[in-house]
């Protein structure tokens, strides 16, 4: 059985169809990409799955529909990290991953357990945050606040990350930083990755499989070579992709 799998996704604003009848499934141990031009729909399919957009179709965690999961289940089994990190308080490194912990908590004033003292060390040791536990989250760049989220997504210890634009607006360092440390949690059993990745070299790179969106719709889906070969992807991106990452990387060599 997949661990996620999505059928017949649709979703409307209004009159407008932002994703029409998409439909695929994520097995335990891989890496889905989703790809493609601007607007075709890959973070519409993750706040779908996320359970913040309205949908039609079915949208099954180990074939129980994600529907019926209260929201405390649903942290356990999905965790979300999104582009964009909107921080208007004064809280400490440590406190913003302890918070990924607050799924686990029977009760609101409940002590921390070993097991939530064992999650958090190995997040924050994964993402080598450690230093700046003591720090307000005020006061970090772009690439730590990152890795702060990352640490406390990790410490909610799910069995799906979805991830969209993870490395957005972050420096070189940190895109290669958080993509290993990615595949280095994925390595471990009953886990899988979800990401939206506009950087195709980052998606090919590190992708099992991908799934290529054009104006809503499935244009391709399957391991990662069938869907980034160019007669695939000229299509949809309408230009030459091959030859004009060959042109990019002709200036390093």
């Amino acid at each position: 059985m997949a661990m996620l799998e999505v059928q017949n996704l649709i979703v409307r604003y209004g009159e407008r169809t932002v994703v029409e009848d998409v439909s695929f499934s994520l097995e335990e141990g891989r890496w889905l990409m989703l790809i493609g031009p601007n607007g075709a729909g890959k973070s519409t399919i993750v706040n779908a799955i996320a359970q913040s957009a309205p949908y039609t179709g079915r949208i099954l965690y180990e074939g129980e529909d994600m529907r019926r999961l209260k929201p405390t289940e649903l942290a356990k089994k999905i965790g979300i990290l999104s582009q964009n990190h909107s921080v208007g308080y004064s809280f400490t490194v440590e406190e913003v991953v302890r918070l990924g912990r607050y799924s686990y908590a029977p009760g609101i004033f409940s002590r921390h357990s070993d097991a939530d003292e064992e999650s958090v060390e190995r997040a924050v040791e994964l993402t080598g945050i450690a230093p700046m536990l003591k720090q307000s989250v005020l006061t970090l760049s772009g690439g730590e606040l990152q890795r702060t989220f990352l640490a406390q997504l990790l410490a909610q210890d799910p069995q799906i990350l979805i991830l969209d634009e993870p490395t957005n607006h972050l420096d070189l360092v940190y895109q290669k930083q958080i993509f290993a440390l990615i595949r280095q949690w994925l390595a471990q059993s009953g886990r899988a990755v979800i990401s939206v990745v506009h950087d195709l070299s980052l998606a090919r790179a590190y992708g099992t499989d991908a799934l290529l969106l054009h104006n809503g719709r499935l244009a391709m889906a399957g391991e990662g070579d069938a869907v980034f070969d160019p007669a695939v992807l000229n299509g949809v991106y309408s230009m030459d992709v091959a030859e004009w990452m060959r042109t990019m990387l002709s200036q390093w060599t």
